[in-house]
This record gives structure tokens, C-alpha cells and sequence, in this order.
């Protein structure tokens, strides 16, 4: 299989195919999900201090925070990159 990366924002790239899920974060599960990420020290912030719109659950059980919305990631994911930075 050979390896994919996804633009994530800012520069910011990671493996497509190691993708779970792409969440909004907004409800309590997910923010349960975020901070359990920071106290085992699994949570990547790639958000440069903007507001944080979309949850990226990779399989090795990292959690990154991206500024981009969840839709125009998985539009990225597919193939239909918008350019949009944030």
C-alpha cells in the first residue's frame, strides 16, 4: 500500500492511511477524548494557536488538533483539495 499524506493545515502533514477518524470538537466525548490525549502525552496540536475545529484520531492513538474544518479535510482525504489554509 503505498503511503498517502493528508495537508492538514498550515504545512502540517500526516499518514492518510493511518486515519480512524476526522471529528468536530465539539461534543463531551470528544473532549474527554482530547484531554485524555494530553495527560498520556499523545496529543499533537497543529492548530498554531488558532481555534481548534477538527479531531484527527490516528491508529497508533494520537490525537491531532487541526484549525481546518473536518469537511474540507476529508474532501483533502479524497482527492478534492481546496487550497484552503485555516
Amino acid at each position: 500500500m503505498p503511503i498517502k499524506l493528508l495537508n492538514i493545515g498550515f504545512g502540517n502533514i500526516v499518514s492518510a492511511n493511518r486515519i480512524i477518524s476526522i471529528v468536530s470538537p465539539e461534543s463531551a466525548p470528544i473532549k474527554r477524548i482530547i484531554q485524555d490525549a494530553r495527560d498520556r502525552a499523545t496529543l499533537i496540536d497543529a492548530t498554531y494557536g488558532r481555534r481548534t475545529r477538527a479531531v484527527i484520531i490516528m491508529d497508533s492513538e494520537h490525537v491531532i488538533l487541526s484549525a481546518v474544518q473536518p469537511e474540507t479535510v476529508a474532501q483533502r482525504l479524497n482527492g478534492k483539495d481546496d487550497n484552503e489554509e485555516g
